[in-house]
């Protein structure tokens, strides 16, 4: 039996990756599972405070803030305890439901704090399910693991193809 497709999206921030897999999901017709991550600013466009965390099931909450305790990766502390509350969640709830698309947004320094999250990746990337995420920019021992993983597409998201990418994507996933 053929192996679902496994796609994670890299780029540097910015590029549009979770915007790309957002409306991957709304072409498809399918169930999905996971979470994904969305910037928080100040209001009014402010400057970014930090980042949260977002199940495809709507819950959501704090990944990281600035100057706020807990790991850090730059100026952030991170909330491994919601992300895990989250995030980690809604992935566990994903595999319980084979053929439902697993959607990890993202494969980073932050999730990577979480020890329930990284010891959840192999299950993931070894299960019946599709995968669709997105993955670190840079090298890094735990994200190289899963880039090189068996069955994993590594596709770089740019100015250039980011239009197209969710039609294509979407076809893939669907087969």
């Amino acid at each position: 039996m053929a192996r679902p497709p496994r796609i994670l999206l890299t780029g540097p921030p910015g590029c549009g990756k979770t915007t790309l897999i957002l409306k991957t999901l709304e072409i498809l017709n399918r169930p999905a599972a996971g979470f994904y991550t969305i910037e928080v600013r100040e209001p009014g466009g402010g400057g970014r405070l930090g980042f949260d965390v977002v199940a495809l099931n709507g819950e959501r909450g704090p990944l990281a803030r600035v100057a706020a305790l807990g790991p850090r990766v730059g100026k952030y502390g991170v909330d491994v305890a919601s992300f895990e509350r989250i995030g980690a969640r809604a992935l566990e709830e994903g595999l319980r439901h084979p053929g439902t698309i697993l959607v990890v947004d993202e494969l980073g320094k932050m999730e990577f704090f979480s020890s329930r999250f990284v010891a959840l990746l192999p299950r993931v990337f070894e299960c019946a399910n599709p995968v669709l995420g997105t993955i670190l920019y840079r090298p890094h021992p735990i994200a190289d693991r899963f880039r090189r993983a068996p069955g994993v597409e590594v596709i770089q998201v740019s100015a250039e193809n980011r239009d197209r990418l969710p039609r294509e994507i979407a076809l893939r996933l669907s087969r």
